[in-house]
């Protein structure tokens, strides 16, 4: 299991449940194709963060790189439904970052390997 981490800060005149309901219907649209597994959104409470950490927190679980891959293959196609879902979520985000975890330490002792 790999851990896609999203810290994201929304546009001025974005509200958070709507924002939040777009998600759901985007990270379910995902998940009903088999891209991704489970998923969470989190809110900073009581404003409680250094200047780097965005307001919400993102967490979509991938099996592999390989299921990853094949998530954002569906969010490049031309499908209409998958444009208008993700659309409706990316039009309210006003900054994102992004990061990819992995279980540590992990059985394939990654650290370790080299294509060189």
């Amino acid at each position: 299991m790999n851990l896609y981490c999203c810290m994201i800060d929304l546009k001025q005149d974005a509200k958070a449940l709507a924002f939040a309901a777009a998600l759901d219907a985007w990270l379910t649209h995902l998940h009903s194709h088999g891209t991704i597994g489970r998923w969470r959104l989190c809110r900073r409470k009581l404003n409680l963060a250094a200047d780097a950490y965005g307001d919400f927190l993102l967490e979509i679980e991938v099996e592999d790189l390989a299921q990853l891959d094949r998530a954002f293959r569906l969010t490049g196609a031309q499908d209409e439904t998958t444009t208008v879902l993700h659309d409706r979520v990316h039009a309210q985000i006003a900054q994102s970052q992004f990061a990819l975890y992995r279980p540590f330490p992990d059985a394939e002792g990654a650290e370790r390997m080299s294509l060189i």
